[in-house]
């Protein structure tokens, strides 16, 4: 299919519902449930918990970063997207499963665990680049924006809907399903074989009914060698590609503020308030229901306004949540006024404090949507339509270079400190000096 060409409604919907699919895995396990989980429980110390599991991502962060170019070169020179998407989306659901071992307080196999977290994230990033390559040649230019946008909210319902059943089926229940034991934390656990099922479930739909390129009829060997060769020769003449050049950069910084943002609000949040998996699922609901509505709305603006204006308005509003989230502290919000915090005998997200917070969490929801998946949108725009996998795998490389910085840094700013709060810094830095980069960037005609 060639680029610009409209596909079905069926294949542009099942070509969505792979956000659908991979979602519940950043939503349940690397953010809402599992990673506050780890840090607090299977470690033990919040703090010492947090510093692991920033390393963690480092590391998977520095493997997609290295990898991702290449293997969008290889798959560009080869055709088809859909075989890699199954083989890293098996990786995906492998490392998601091996999460069930995760025990309390565990002493032994910790590294395994943490073994399994990297093969779960580098499986579920590198189906997404080949999954985002096959973007424009379903529907025309100056519709990405919203098949883009529905994706991205599509992706964030599938999100909220797996939060409900983890805390309506497991957590909430005095009898969970299926004879859960809550006491071993079961129902956190749990997290890391129901994403990795469900992964593996909802990709189905796009393999059978989303074209995909046609096979340039080279073999395999042949292929990688070609795709080396390009993307060596797309690297010596990237100064011909200047504009994106310039949007790689500023997304290297503000992408990984965001990921850092999505991924540690909620570990902050349970070693601050001492959120239990109930309140951490109801907060990512909430989050979740911001998330859908700025999606789609942003969808409409990408294609109304323009990708760039959408991606600036978007990190400057994450930046002024990631501000209000750091002005959070015990007993304090909006740094210095006075603030309650919850008690042993304080309902749901009854203190004051924890009601400011959640209103931070809400700008962020909002624009968490719009700003990834306009990302999405301008690289499409930009990149050449012969080596569209190519550029769609140092756009994930401009998402993962600096990936390994963010949650580097905040490891070592929290080993340092003693202190979970002065991590945000580190975030609020990366959002404002990518938002103040994308004045370089010069966005082409729909």
């Amino acid at each position: 299919m060639s680029e610009g060409t409209e596909s079905s409604r069926l294949g542009k919907f099942s070509w969505a519902l792979f956000d659908w699919a991979n979602q519940p895995y950043f939503t349940v396990v690397t953010t809402f449930i599992f990673a506050p989980y780890f840090t607090s429980v299977v470690v033990g110390d919040p703090v010492e918990g947090q510093a692991y599991w920033g390393y963690t991502q480092a590391a998977a962060g520095i493997l997609i970063a290295i990898l991702s170019p290449l293997f969008g070169s290889i798959a560009d020179a080869g055709g088809p997207r859909k075989p890699w998407i199954i083989a890293f989306a098996a990786l995906c659901v492998f490392g998601s499963i091996s999460l069930w071992w995760a025990l309390p307080n565990q002493a032994n196999g910790l590294y395994w665990i943490l073994a399994a977290i990297v093969i779960g994230t580098i499986g579920v990033e590198f189906s997404l680049v080949f999954n985002n390559a096959m973007l424009p040649s379903l529907t025309s230019r100056n519709k990405i924006g919203r098949l883009s946008g529905f994706g991205w909210g599509l992706g964030y319902l599938g999100g909220l809907i797996a939060l409900f059943i983890v805390l309506l089926g497991f957590s909430l229940p005095e009898e969970p399903l299926f004879g859960i034991d809550k006491i071993s934390h079961e129902q956190d656990r749990l997290t890391g074989p129901m994403s990795g099922i469900w992964f593996a479930l909802f990709i189905i739909p796009m393999m059978l009914f989303t074209p995909d390129k046609k096979t340039t009829g080279i073999g395999k060997m042949q292929a990688v060698r070609k795709g080396i060769s390009t993307l060596f020769a797309t690297l010596k003449t990237l100064g011909n590609h200047k504009n994106i050049v310039y949007f790689l950069i500023a997304r290297m910084f503000y992408n990984d503020g965001i990921l850092a943002l999505i991924g540690f609000s909620g570990i902050y949040a349970a070693g601050l308030f001492g959120w239990d998996t109930t309140a951490l699922g109801i907060f990512g609901i909430m989050i979740n229901v911001f998330a859908i509505a700025g999606s789609f709305i942003g969808g409409w603006l990408d294609d109304t306004l323009g990708s760039k204006p959408t991606i600036v308005i978007s990190v400057l509003g994450l930046s002024f949540a990631s501000l209000g989230v750091l002005s959070i502290s015990d007993g304090e919000v909006l740094f210095g006024l006075p603030a309650a915090m919850p008690t042993a005998d304080s309902g749901l997200f009854e203190s004051g404090a924890e009601l400011v917070f959640l209103g931070f969490g809400f700008i962020m929801g909002l624009f968490f949507g719009p700003a990834q998946a306009a990302s999405r949108t301008l690289i499409a725009r930009l990149s050449p339509p012969e080596n569209v996998a190519e550029f769609f795998g140092l756009f994930a490389l401009s998402g993962k270079a600096t990936a390994f910085f963010a949650p580097l840094m905040i490891g070592l700013v929290t080993d340092f400190s003693g202190q979970q709060r002065p991590a945000m810094i580190v975030i609020l830095i990366l959002l404002i000096v990518g938002a103040a980069l994308m004045s370089f960037v010069r966005e082409p005609e729909a």
